[in-house]
C-alpha cells in the first residue's frame, strides 16, 4: 500500500510503501510536550520504505531533544512536522505523522498513547532500529516538483 502525506503547504512530502498491506496501522501518540503541541502521532512500517521530498530545504528546520538522537523535520512555512528521523549506526531511520496522511481510511488507524520517558538512550536506539522505517530516501525538488537529487 502506498501512503502519501505532506505538511500543510506541501513543502515536505513523502510516500510510504507499506509492505505487506496492513490490516491496521499503529498510530502512537507520543506524550512528550513537543509531540503534544505539534500533534505528533507516529507510525512506521519496518519492512516498508519511505521517500521524502523537500521542495525548499531552506524552509525546513530540525528540532532535536537534549539526547540529540532524533530530528523532527518542521516546515518553517506552515509549522507542520510530518517526519522524524534518527541516524543509527550510520543508517537513516524514520517515522511519519499519521496526521499528515492524504486520503487514508481513518478506520485503519489503531491509536494508542506512547510514553517513552525514562527510556535509556541505548534502549531508545534499539527500539527505533527494530520498529522504525529503515529504508529512507530524502530528495530535494524544485517548486515544480522536478527532482534535484538525493540528499
Amino acid at each position: 500500500m502506498l501512503i502519501d502525506g505532506a505538511c500543510h503547504c506541501g513543502n515536505l512530502r513523502y510516500t510510504l510503501d507499506w509492505t505487506p498491506e496492513p490490516d491496521a496501522i499503529p498510530a502512537r501518540a507520543c506524550t512528550c510536550t513537543f509531540c503534544v503541541k505539534h500533534g505528533g502521532v507516529w507510525t512506521a512500517c519496518p519492512s516498508g520504505c519511505l521517500e521524502v521530498t523537500v521542495r525548499d530545504p531552506q524552509s525546513v528546520s530540525r528540532y532535536a531533544f537534549a539526547t540529540g538522537t532524533a530530528d523532527f523535520h518542521v516546515c518553517a512555512i506552515c509549522g507542520v512536522v510530518p517526519v522524524a528521523t534518527s541516524v543509527i549506526d550510520g543508517r537513516l531511520y524514520a517515522v511519519v505523522n499519521v496526521n499528515t496522511f492524504h486520503a487514508l481510511d481513518p478506520a485503519l488507524l489503531q491509536r494508542s498513547a506512547s510514553d517513552l520517558d525514562g527510556e535509556s538512550q541505548a534502549a531508545r536506539l534499539a527500539r527505533r532500529a527494530r520498529n522504525w522505517i529503515g529504508r529512507v530516501t530524502v530528495r530535494a525538488a524544485d517548486r515544480d516538483g522536478a527532482d534535484l537529487g538525493e540528499r
